[in-house]
């Protein structure tokens, strides 16, 4: 048994990680509490998040935790505390598309399977550590990510600081009450 987890462990971590990801996609889907379905959306992005640390990216895999996991789960909780949900009107408008929605989803699955088998392993999967060299030099993979960003695309990258500066300048002017 310890030889069959040893040589099988990365894939059933996997499988388990990829598990909880889809089951808490579907839940946030399927919840009618909000509440619940913010909690789902949560278990979805931190089993991401292990799924990159499988595929040691550890970087994106601490921006997944750090910004899904915190900012945009704080936004959807301030969102679901600011709308009174106990005053909206409660419909089922979604009822009559299970249907067309069930036979996109296996056409859906159909396209991944061809996709998939026609396709032969990419070469990052075969090389995982791709981006822990800088220079000939071995390094982390957050460094190897961190030299690139600050190097080359240090521009692209305070561009986008300074659009979200703006957009929290927004959020709190807009946030205020008057």
């Amino acid at each position: 048994m310890a030889d069959f987890l040893v040589a099988h462990g990365d894939a059933l971590l996997f499988y388990l990680f990829g598990g909880i990801a889809v089951l808490g996609a579907l839940m946030v889907v399927g919840l009618r509490n909000p509440m619940y379905g913010a909690i789902a959306l949560l278990s979805c992005f931190l089993a991401v998040a292990a799924l990159f640390l499988l595929r040691h990216a550890e970087f994106v895999a601490a921006v997944q935790v750090f910004v899904y996991g915190g900012g945009i789960m704080v936004l959807f909780l301030f969102v679901i505390m600011l709308v009174n949900l106990h005053r909206l009107r409660e419909r089922r408008i979604f009822l009559g598309q299970w249907p067309i929605a069930a036979v996109m989803a296996v056409l859906f699955v159909a396209m991944l399977g061809v996709a998939a088998l026609g396709q032969g392993a990419p070469a990052a999967a075969v090389e995982p550590g791709r981006l822990v060299a800088v220079g000939g030099e071995a390094v982390g993979n957050s460094q190897a990510v961190a030299w690139m960003l600050y190097r080359d695309y240090l521009l692209p990258f305070e561009i986008a600081s300074l659009f979200l500066l703006v957009a929290m300048i927004g959020a709190v002017v807009l946030g205020r009450r008057r």
